[in-house]
């Protein structure tokens, strides 16, 4: 079943703020989207915050989506995967503090938030627009396999099957929307 024009319209819907939407997306996408988030973070409780912050992006953003650049899932995996990565370097962050020595006196001042910085936000975002904007450089069958390749965790010869074409032939495409997107992606860099 081709779940894009309902993903779409729903996210139309939630454009305008329609809450009703927002709460259907969550039901038909939140377990691909928490699976996705769950591979970046390996813990459950991180991949529920990254969702979590996922969702809030989307309400957020709805109003920037555009259908004919990016299929509505590979939208929102990549959402979920910048949200997995940030939440990733802040853990990271709070470790290497904890790690450092800290006087009693100046803990509470050097201990950061559980928020972004908007640096790093805008950052993240940055990155996210880049990529959208290389994933429309590449040819559509291309798109369509790297996009399930990467958000479905698909194997070559699962993609080959579910899009009936020869194995070499998915193969090729990977590895050259791949070789494309890492171009592309070095320019914005």
């Amino acid at each position: 079943m081709d779940t894009d024009p309902t993903l779409m319209a729903l996210l139309d819907r939630v454009s305008l703020r329609d809450e009703t939407a927002l709460k259907s997306l969550y039901d038909l996408t939140s377990g691909k989207l928490y699976g996705l988030a769950l591979r970046v973070l390996e813990r459950h409780e991180w991949a529920e915050d990254a969702l979590q912050e996922t969702f809030l992006q989307i309400w957020r953003s709805a109003p920037d989506y555009r259908a004919s650049l990016s299929p509505p899932m590979a939208w929102m995996g990549l959402i979920v995967r910048s949200r997995a990565l940030d939440l990733l370097r802040r853990r990271k962050a709070e470790r290497e503090h904890l790690s450092d020595d800290i006087d009693d006196d100046g803990m509470a001042d050097r201990l950061e938030g559980d928020t972004p910085d908007p640096l790093h936000t805008s950052l993240a975002s940055q990155q996210a627009w880049a990529l959208h904007q290389c994933l429309t450089r590449l040819e559509n069958k291309q798109r369509e396999v790297v996009s399930l390749a990467y958000l479905r965790d698909l194997s070559h010869g699962e993609l080959a099957e579910q899009l009936k074409l020869p194995l070499g032939t998915v193969k090729t495409w990977i590895r050259r929307g791949l070789d494309q997107l890492r171009i592309c992606m070095a320019r914005f860099a």
